[in-house]
């Protein structure tokens, strides 16, 4: 989670800002970069041949006229040859550095050594395990159950064209599947956090390190968190088909898990940030209310188990728990898109009219996008942009249901209808193919935002492990705030957290390649969980 070591200012020493090439447009208030101008030169009318417009009257010709000029400008990029099954293997490997508790013996990120060895011995249980979330040492269990259901989800659409990397990706499931079982044990208990948040943003050590307090957190029949329960439910309902095949015993068990957790998510219904607000706020409150995540667990397991209970409790609470809610937005906090996109695979498919109204809602959802009538902004450079911080985490997951959704149009031979003209499949896998293009390197910057991909790439990520001396190089402990000379340091990270991928730009296109911009810099696991699927598929469709 976006941390900074209290009581130390952003030095302006360690200000390393790419700025784009650019002197006419005025500089935004405390931004040290212009106004990005275009990129993208001039425009052919062949760009925009996977738009299909009806009749218009003059003034829906000039909509249509600005809705044709935004799509082309966003696809005119300078496009470079991009080797994305490096880009996959690479966006894997990131998670064995996030890795906490016992390394493995085939661990391929040397310089991580064991971590959090006792967390949940506080409370007589083996906690250990799972991944920190970011460039901090807690495990916040909201985002670690969505990092789950992504990863799981582009194993399940994308796996196929994974070739050697496939077994990588399933490993990197089930290191979070084995940590949700341990805080799951316990009927009616969802361990949701290991660590005090304020502790460990006290100070700036290395995991293997850390003597911050690791607090549990739990959630219980008094104490409800139907957000994260309900997540929790899906991660395992989504994994358990991941390992159908593979490991036929463990996916029953998740399964199992699944439906148990899921009941107790909606039998006590409430938000874990109002039962745990000192602890989870204002780090990852759940902002967006819980009633998506009861929805988005009931898909997976209606998906994962075909039990005609979940479909009931679909179609029953769609007006209820608001599936039509703000259908734009899809993250770790907020799963209206998703929700609308998985569920319409069924419909698309032919096989469940009564789910039409999820349909009409991801429909919804992908016209919200497109250029010219969206509501995210593009930058000049073709990112989409939300305001609020760590923007990659909305380029990767909305860029992820572009690409799923196109898929189940192909199969069905559908396109979406946004008022006056349609949009094909072929259309938005470009829209996708854009958005990662820009993370590899296609950009006004030239760079690469994941770590280790390119020959330019972010140095100084906002990352504790990453920047700190390894165990290997420097053995002696370094305490709470002696990490800060290394934090302040202008000096690239020792360590390369090969196939991290940082929160991206800002609106300028500008980046400041500098810890104290964690906004900017810090990479999470949510960031890639859904770039591992659309790899995976542009590495067999390019």
């Amino acid at each position: 989670m976006p941390s900074l070591p209290q009581n130390v200012k952003k030095p302006t020493e360690s200000r390393h800002f790419f700025c784009p090439k650019s002197s006419f447009p005025p500089r935004l208030e405390d931004s040290p970069c212009p106004l990005s101008s275009s990129i993208y030169g001039h425009i052919t009318h062949n760009s925009l041949t996977p738009i299909s417009v009806a009749r218009l009257s003059p003034a829906g010709a000039t909509a249509m006229s600005s809705f044709r000029a935004a799509v082309f400008l966003l696809l005119l990029a300078v496009a470079s040859a991009h080797d994305y099954h490096d880009a996959l293997r690479k966006s894997i490997l990131f998670f064995e550095g996030q890795r906490s508790g016992k390394l493995p013996p085939d661990q391929r990120v040397k310089w991580r050594r064991d971590s959090a060895l006792r967390d949940g011995s506080t409370v007589g249980r083996d906690l250990t395990g799972g991944y920190y979330d970011a460039g901090d040492n807690i495990k916040f269990g909201f985002p670690m159950a969505f990092t789950t259901t992504l990863l799981s989800w582009s194993i399940i659409d994308f796996g196929r064209t994974m070739g050697p990397e496939l077994k990588n990706a399933v490993k990197a499931v089930r290191w979070a599947t084995d940590y949700l079982l341990k805080v799951t044990v316990d009927p009616g208990v969802v361990y949701v956090q290991v660590g005090d948040a304020f502790s460990d943003h006290n100070c700036w050590e290395r995991p293997e390190d850390m003597d911050t307090l690791r607090t549990v957190y739990k959630i219980d029949r008094d104490h409800p968190g139907s957000d994260v329960a309900g997540e929790t439910a899906a991660a395992l309902a989504a994994a358990s088909i991941v390992f159908r095949s593979r490991d036929p015993s463990y996916s029953a068990l998740l399964l199992n898990r699944a439906v148990r957790v899921f009941e107790f998510a909606d039998t006590h219904r409430g938000a874990y940030s109002s039962s745990l607000h000192a602890a989870v706020c204002p780090f990852y409150c759940d902002v967006n209310g819980y009633q998506d995540e009861l929805l988005w667990g009931a898909a997976w397991l209606h998906k994962a188990s075909r039990r005609r209970v979940y479909r009931e409790y679909i179609i029953k609470n769609e007006v209820v728990l608001h599936a039509g809610d703000t259908i734009n937005e899809f993250g770790w906090d907020n799963k209206h898109a998703g929700i609308n996109v998985l569920i319409s695979k069924e419909v698309l498919m032919g096989r469940a009219d009564y789910f039409e109204n999820f349909k009409q809602n991801a429909d919804g959802f992908i016209c919200s996008l497109l250029p010219g009538i969206s509501h995210p902004q593009y930058l000049s450079g073709g990112l989409i942009f939300k305001a609020g911080g760590s923007n990659m985490q909305h380029v990767t997951s909305l860029s992820f249901l572009l690409v799923a959704y196109s898929n189940y149009l192909s199969h069905s031979n559908k396109a979406v209808p946004c008022g006056s003209h349609s949009a094909s499949p072929a259309l938005l896998r470009q829209l996708a193919k854009r958005q990662v293009d820009y993370i590899l390197g296609d950009n006004p910057l030239r760079m690469s935002y994941m770590v280790g991909y390119g020959e330019r790439y972010p140095q100084r990520i906002h990352h504790r492990g990453s920047s700190l001396p390894s165990v290997k190089a420097h053995p002696a402990r370094i305490h709470c705030k002696e990490g800060s000379l290394y934090f302040l340091t202008p000096n690239p990270n020792p360590n390369r957290l090969v196939g991290a991928v940082v929160g991206g730009p800002n609106v300028t296109d500008a980046f400041p390649d500098s810890r104290p911009y964690f906004q900017e810099s810090e990479p999470t696991t949510y960031i890639n969980a859904p770039l591992v699927g659309l790899l995976s598929y542009f590495s067999a469709h390019s």
